[in-house]
């Protein structure tokens, strides 16, 4: 097992990576306290883990609230069905809540955790490579609204985050890939050399090489926890992770969640931030054309085809980066070095918006 830590003074926690560590009990019951605990999970993942994670917990009572599945769930609708539960349940402070899932269990679970009487302790358990290399670590809780992806939620971090890489052998090959898109970011926007090692070892992750995959988790977890140390609440580094995510989570939320997995429109918003980054002079054409290409070797989109430029740059301005009326975007000045800006040339940006918009 692969150990990093998310280093917050006497809010640090472990994120603890390794095959097996859903049937661990003495793992689990050391980082999961509390007499009882809520498991949030969903259609596809309970059947597969619920069973196995509560018997490793042994004999303490589990209440069981389990979700369907997929992106248009992340609502304000299941939060509530969640909460509902906890108070039925007569849950106390000193419960925990397990989110046994994906990026969509993860935040809206956390989100509970952290509206349920003013906060309570909950894990992360992500089956995901998505969750597992960005999601589940750093704390950001929320569901969706109609005008935008994540507008309603809060910072809340976990107690732990236990990633059992095993869970990936379950997963289909769109989430594979799609996880994938946000380990090529942590590359982009940190690390030449894990970018590099990326291009290099690319089949292996598709093709779910336990070594691989490994180092490609704990490398990201580094990068997140590293900058998530630095600045939790995002007032200034931590924007940094966003790469992408701004041209990404208007094509979600212009095609109402659906159609597009969160990694799919981070692997578009990438190459879309790459391509913005030449039109404003700090990104080089070959450093475009790598970034093209390994997203398209991985099988991730190349545009979003089908959202007018109208559409999307409508949802663009109501994301959350924008301060003061003006949209901050994170671009590139070359692969491995990441800035945050609001300043840039507007034709920049709806030059970008007609190549991969329409």
């Amino acid at each position: 097992m692969d150990t990093v830590t998310v280093e917050l003074g006497e809010r640090s926690y472990p994120i603890m990576i390794g095959a097996g560590l859903l049937r661990d009990g003495a793992l689990l019951n050391a980082q999961i306290p509390g007499r009882d605990l809520l498991l949030v999970s969903d259609t596809t993942v309970a059947p597969l883990y619920a069973a196995a994670l509560t018997e490793a917990l042994g004999s303490r009572r589990i209440v069981e609230v389990t979700l369907p599945e997929g992106e248009p769930q992340k609502n304000l609708a299941n939060l509530s069905r969640i909460l509902d539960v906890m108070v039925a349940n007569r849950l106390g402070r000193d419960c925990t809540v397990m989110a046994l899932g994906g990026g969509v269990i993860g935040d809206i679970g956390g989100f509970a955790a952290a509206c349920y009487q003013r906060g309570v302790a909950y894990v992360q358990i992500p089956t995901t490579l998505l969750a597992q290399v960005d999601s589940a670590v750093g704390g950001k809780t929320a569901v969706n609204h109609p005008g935008g992806k994540n507008l309603i939620g809060a910072f809340h971090q976990p107690i732990a985050v236990i990633a059992d890489t095993a869970t990936l052998l379950t997963l289909p090959k769109r989430e594979l890939q799609a996880g994938l898109a946000e380990v090529i970011k942590y590359g982009l926007i940190r690390d030449a050399d894990f970018f590099a090692w990326l291009e290099a070892h690319i089949e292996r992750l598709l093709a779910c090489d336990a070594a691989a995959l490994t180092h490609a988790i704990r490398r990201s977890c580094e990068i997140k926890a590293e900058i998530v140390g630095r600045d939790e609440r995002e007032h200034g580094e931590r924007a940094l992770l966003n790469l992408g995510h701004t041209f990404g989570h208007a094509i979600e939320s212009a095609s109402s969640y659906t159609g597009w997995l969160h990694g799919e429109a981070v692997g578009a918003g990438l190459l879309m931030a790459a391509f913005m980054s030449r039109e404003c002079g700090t990104l080089l054409d070959r450093d475009v054309e790598r970034v093209r290409t390994i997203l398209g070797r991985t099988g991730l989109p190349g545009d979003a085809r089908g959202i007018s430029v109208a559409t999307a740059m409508q949802h663009m301005r109501i994301d959350k980066k924008v301060q003061a009326g003006r949209l901050r975007l994170v671009l590139l000045r070359g692969i491995g070095a990441s800035y945050v800006t609001p300043d840039y040339p507007e034709a920049a940006l709806r030059a970008t918006a007609q190549e991969f918009f329409g």
